[in-house]
């Protein structure tokens, strides 16, 4: 992203999600099912540079805080805990939409060592979005007390994303989390996210709307992922496109048919 085009996105950023970032400064969503330890990550990372209020037009906390690393600046946006998001609640809509269209240099998705499966389906839809995906396993101190033994390069491998274990609340994995989101961020680590695999009629579907979709969408979303939303009658996401990229709904209607 050039200059003038993150100087796009920061009033972007600004207008649609009430953040405002510096020039420069790279922006991380942080991600994870409730009690994983997120925001003990996030104070980790961010300590005292923080602060709090809501989403704009929502009665949901928004946390933020700032981090540097090698003379980099990183807003950090701490979503709301979720075990989903395919938009059921609010908290979900928030946490979609921002790694939808708010576009972070790179999504953290903080896992709990100790019931990793349980945790992994978040994930798995995050890189459904996303590629900018790093994936952090907390909690590897109380895995450790359970004889819980988990292979982090085969399970990054097996993913397709960065993986790093961290025991947040001991500092654990921290050095390597802030290199991961730094390298991530200037694009010297590129992922490429394990995709699910639906049916075959899915993905025939999927098929068949991907020319249309990218023709309508160009480059703004993964066009596979909104193919799927459009196949599950997902209307939150459908106004939601209206809302963030000024398209509509006519343009949507006909890239589904």
């Amino acid at each position: 992203m050039n200059n003038s085009n993150r100087d796009e996105h920061h009033r972007f950023l600004h207008e649609h999600f009430g953040i405002t970032t510096r020039l420069g400064q790279f922006t991380v969503a942080l991600a994870g099912n409730p009690n994983v330890g997120k925001s003990t990550v996030f104070n980790a990372l961010t300590g005292l540079h923080q602060h709090t209020g809501n989403w704009p037009g929502k009665t949901v906390d928004n946390a933020q805080g700032n981090f540097t690393y090698l003379d980099h600046s990183f807003l950090m946006v701490d979503l709301p805990g979720t075990y989903s998001i395919l938009a059921h609640t609010v908290e979900e809509q928030v946490a979609r939409d921002f790694i939808c269209f708010g576009k972070p240099d790179a999504t953290l998705v903080v896992l709990d060592a100790t019931c990793l499966e349980r945790n992994l389906n978040l994930a798995l839809q995050v890189m459904e979005i996303t590629s900018k995906v790093i994936v952090c396993v907390n909690l590897m101190d109380e895995a450790t007390k359970k004889n819980i033994n988990i292979n982090i390069p085969a399970l990054q491998k097996e993913l397709g994303v960065p993986v790093i274990a961290t025991a947040a609340r001991n500092g654990v994995g921290l050095d390597k989390l802030r290199q991961g989101l730094y390298e991530m961020s200037i694009g010297s680590c590129i992922g490429t996210p394990r995709q699910i695999k639906y049916s075959p009629a899915v993905e025939n579907a999927i098929q068949q709307l991907l020319p249309n979709i990218t023709r309508v969408i160009g480059p703004n979303l993964n066009p596979r992922w909104v193919a799927l939303r459009l196949l599950d009658g997902d209307q939150a996401f459908i106004k939601s496109i209206t809302s963030y990229l000024g398209l509509s709904l006519i343009y949507l209607q006909e890239a589904a048919v």
